[in-house]
């Protein structure tokens, strides 16, 4: 039953991915001809990540998860330094007033991603050492709130409030389901509306942002193009869609149509049909997930599995629920279809984590 899973897991993110690769050209390649002169450059770029991922994906499913938990606090450290360093101009490259990356030629890197990873790995770690100082809120809740914190001033920073927020959902949610009060929990959601209100409002792109999401309509060839023309791309797909390469929305009218609104194009060029593939193979990859959570057969392997899981499906949950009007706009690649480098590879280490602590796991 931990082979059915391992492979079913494995199945629905390789149809995924190469969802991610039709689309990805389908909705670039018309933007990529103008701007590029090449109408493959976006796909070329992605199938580069995405050979980068599936060796390191190789690399995490061979390599024994468990050596992840000695050197949590290493991997925590780098993942301080990098998002240190992303900030320090002439290093870190900036696109659109934000300081994301770093650019080696034609690879991009986003340290953000590897912090994702490096703090679910050491909360994983923290929680089975602190099984049973986990309820205490000196030694049990405050360290991970102190390494949390700094992870999240770094990342504001750059700024990323979308990371920000998935990260901070993620790591609550594990040490909730670890065994920290809930009280605890919820005094600090408390405490830090005021500056979740600060840094929303004070920021006049971001303001605009809660504005569009308000009333798209109130200024729609301003603050609410965005979120106008991803409904006009979902509405116009119809019940079978456009046909795929025919969308209307992709040709300049709807910003980022290959990364963060990916989802749209699905539903103009797919249908319903289409948009409803891909929420049920998310809930299918949900599903092997959950499974491969109770299978796992210690607290380390249990809590990395889940905050993994969560970390995937939420990314994907806010994606969909942005193109739809359901949430304001974040910024957030869908999961293995998006064209994103760092996402994507990361993404799929998750893949090959998860399914390294399948193999090592038992159904009771």
């Amino acid at each position: 039953m931990v082979r059915k899973t391992r492979i079913n897991l494995l199945t629905v993110s390789v149809v995924l991915i190469c969802i991610g690769i039709v689309m990805i050209y389908s909705s670039s390649s018309i933007y990529a001809w103008e701007r590029y002169g090449d109408s493959f450059y976006f796909l070329k770029r992605h199938l580069s990540f995405l050979a980068v991922g599936l060796l390191l994906c190789f690399l995490a499913m061979v390599v024994d998860y468990r050596l992840l938990k000695k050197y949590s606090h290493v991997m925590l450290w780098i993942a301080f330094f990098l998002l240190v360093l992303v900030l320090i101009p002439g290093i870190g490259r900036e696109v659109s007033g934000a300081r994301r990356w770093f650019r080696f030629k034609f690879i991009s890197f986003q340290p953000s991603e590897f912090a994702n990873l490096a703090l679910i790995v050491y909360i994983a770690d923290f929680i089975s050492r602190k099984e049973d100082k986990i309820k205490m809120f000196l030694e049990g809740f405050v360290p991970v709130i102190c390494m949390l914190g700094a992870v999240v001033v770094l990342i504001i920073l750059q700024p990323d409030l979308g990371t920000v927020i998935a990260l901070s959902g993620v790591a609550l949610i594990m040490l909730y389901i670890g065994g920290t009060r809930g009280r605890y929990i919820i005094s600090l959601f408390l405490c830090s509306l005021p500056a979740l209100y600060l840094l929303v409002f004070s920021v006049p792109y971001r303001r605009a942002r809660i504005l569009a999401f308000l009333d798209p309509w109130m200024d729609p060839q301003g603050i609410g193009f965005q979120i106008i023309q991803s409904q006009i791309a979902l509405g116009t797909g119809g019940l079978f869609g456009r046909g795929l390469g025919h969308s209307q929305q992709k040709l300049f009218y709807l910003p980022a149509a290959h990364t963060d609104f990916i989802f749209s194009i699905i539903g103009e060029e797919l249908g319903l049909l289409g948009t409803l593939g891909v929420i049920v193979l998310f809930t299918i990859f949900i599903q092997q997930g959950l499974k491969i959570i109770k299978s796992a057969q210690n607290r380390f392997g249990y809590f990395l599995a889940l905050g993994l899981v969560l970390m995937i499906s939420l990314k994907a949950i806010i994606n969909i629920g942005v193109s739809c009007g359901v949430f304001p706009t974040k910024g957030l690649p869908l999961p293995f279809i998006s064209y994103g480098g760092s996402s994507l590879i990361f993404d799929m280490v998750s893949l090959g984590i998860l399914i390294n602590i399948a193999k090592c796991g038992e159904y009771p």
